[in-house]
C-alpha cells in the first residue's frame, strides 16, 4: 500500500473484501487490489449476484469493485449500464440449469419472485472465478519474455487458478547447480551457417533449414548460436532462444485430465512450439521429492538423461506454459534436447517441437514416455516413471493407438 515502506513481506491471509474494506476505513490506496484515488469514492460494477422481481420490476444484488460484499446493493435493471455482465449472469444462470440441478429459476419468496439460493450462489462463484482467471491471465503475459499471448479458459467446472505455481521463464537451478557455464566463445559467421559455425564445431549438422524449420531426427542434439556468437538476433539459428512464437490457450479439460493447452494458431510441422522448464535438482533430491509427489497424486519431473542422469527438472512449484500440457499416445509435439549459452552434456535445454500440422484450437500434446521425459504428469496425475512402477495409472488420452496405462 502506498505511504508504508517495509524490509520484507509475508503472504496475506485476509480476503480481498477484507483488504478492500480496511484501504477505505484507513483512506490508503492500492492499485494491486483496485483501490486507487479515481476508485475510492465511485460505483463501477464488478459482477452480478443475484436477481429478484418485486411488483413486477426486475433487480440485481450488484457488487461494487473495489467495495466489499457487504456494501453490496439491490438496484433495477434500468439503472444498469453493463450489458456484458448482463450477459454473463444470463448466460451462468442458463448453464446452471441445463445441467438439470434446478427445474425452475425462480421461486416465490414473501410475494416477491425471487432466484433460488443455490443458483444465486454458483452465478457469485462463476463470477470470482472469472475474475481470478483474468487476473491470472495478465500475470503470466506480464511475467512472460516473448510476444505471443497466453490466454486462460474454463467453462467446465469451478477451478480457479492453480495456488501453488509460479511462472519462470527458463531454468532455476537448485543451490548448487550451474546451468549457465562451458560458453567462453562463439561462431564468427557473418551468415550463419558457416563451415565452422555452433552445430558444426560441436560435430553435428545444424538443425534447422531455410525456412526455420527443424530438419533434424529425434535423439539428435540442436546446437543455436550464443550469446558470444558474432551473428545478430535474425540468425537462422536462433529459434528456441527466442520463445514461443505461437499465441497459447491455457484451458480446462471435459474429461477429468485437468488443465491442458490449445494453440489458438496453426502450427506447420517440426516447429518450435515451447520451452519445457522449471527447478533444475538432483535426482537424489528427484527421487525424494517423486516420493512426496506420489502422495499427493501428481509430479512433474523430467529426466535430463541426454548423457547422464545426475539431473532433473521438477516443474511442480515453477515453470511456464510446457507445465499444463497433457500426456497423449498420439502426441503431436516431440521432445529435443538443445544446447545455446551452456554445453554442459549434463544440463541441456528442453525443447518441444510439432511432429505434424497442428490446426488452431487443436491441443497440444506429447508422449510423457518419450525418451528424456519419464517421470511426468499432468495436473490428473497421468504418467508415472516406467522404471519405478509406483502406480499403474490408466491413460485417458483418447488416441486410437493409445497404449490404455501410461506406465
Amino acid at each position: 500500500m502506498e505511504g508504508w515502506r517495509g524490509a520484507w513481506y509475508v503472504p496475506c491471509l485476509a480476503s480481498l473484501e477484507t483488504l478492500q474494506e480496511l484501504c477505505r476505513k484507513e483512506n490508503l490506496r492500492c492499485k494491486s487490489i483496485g483501490i486507487t484515488n479515481r476508485s475510492v469514492k465511485s460505483y463501477e460494477v464488478e459482477y452480478l449476484c443475484d436477481y429478484k422481481v418485486e411488483e413486477g420490476k426486475a433487480y440485481y444484488l450488484v457488487k461494487w469493485k473495489g467495495w466489499p460484499e457487504s456494501s453490496n446493493t439491490w438496484e433495477p435493471q434500468k439503472h444498469l449500464n453493463c450489458p456484458l455482465l448482463l450477459q454473463n449472469f444470463l448466460r451462468d444462470k442458463n448453464e446452471y440449469l441445463s445441467r438439470g440441478r434446478e427445474g425452475k429459476a425462480l421461486k416465490v419468496r414473501n410475494h416477491v419472485k425471487a432466484l433460488k439460493p443455490a443458483i444465486a450462489d454458483y452465478i457469485v462463484k462463476k463470477a470470482k472465478q472469472r475474475i481470478a482467471l483474468q487476473r491470472w491471465k495478465e500475470e503470466l503475459n506480464r511475467k512472460k519474455n516473448h510476444k505471443a499471448m497466453i490466454l486462460v479458459e474454463n467453462t467446465v467446472d469451478l477451478e480457479g487458478p492453480p495456488l501453488d505455481f509460479y511462472y519462470i521463464n527458463e531454468y532455476k537451478p537448485a543451490p548448487g547447480i550451474n546451468v549457465l557455464n562451458g560458453i567462453t566463445t562463439g561462431c564468427e559467421c557473418a551468415d550463419c551457417p558457416a563451415e565452422k559455425c555452433c552445430p558444426k564445431e560441436a560435430g553435428f549438422i545444424l538443425a534447422y533449414n531455410k525456412r526455420k524449420k527443424l530438419k533434424i531426427q529425434p535423439g539428435l542434439p540442436i546446437y543455436e548460436c550464443n550469446s558470444y556468437c558474432r551473428c545478430g538476433p535474425d540468425c537462422p539459428n536462433r529459434i528456441v532462444q527466442k520463445g514461443t512464437p505461437y499465441s497459447l490457450c491455457i484451458f480446462r479439460t471435459n474429461n477429468g485430465r485437468g488443465w491442458g493447452v490449445k494453440t489458438l494458431q496453426k502450427i506447420k510441422t517440426n516447429s518450435f512450439v515451447m520451452e519445457y522448464v522449471g527447478e533444475v535438482i538432483t535426482s537424489e533430491e528427484a527421487e525424494r521429492r517423486g516420493q512426496l509427489y506420489d502422495n499427493q497424486g501428481n509430479t512433474y519431473l523430467f529426466d535430463l538423461d541426454y548423457d547422464s542422469d545426475e539431473f532433473t527438472v521438477d516443474a511442480a512449484r515453477y515453470g511456464n506454459v510446457s507445465h499444463f500440457v497433457n500426456h497423449s499416445c498420439d502426441p503431436n509435439l516431440q521432445v529435443f534436447n538443445v544446447f545455446i549459452d551452456n554445453l554442459d552434456l549434463r544440463l541441456p535445454r528442453i525443447a518441444l517441437f510439432s511432429t505434424r500440422t497442428i490446426k488452431a484450437g487443436e491441443e497440444l500434446t506429447f508422449d510423457y514416455q518419450m525418451k528424456g521425459s519419464i517421470d511426468l504428469t499432468s495436473d490428473s496425475a497421468e504418467g508415472l516413471s516406467p522404471s519405478k512402477k509406483r502406480i499403474r495409472t490408466v491413460c485417458k488420452c483418447g488416441a486410437v493407438c493409445c497404449r490404455g496405462y501410461l506406465n
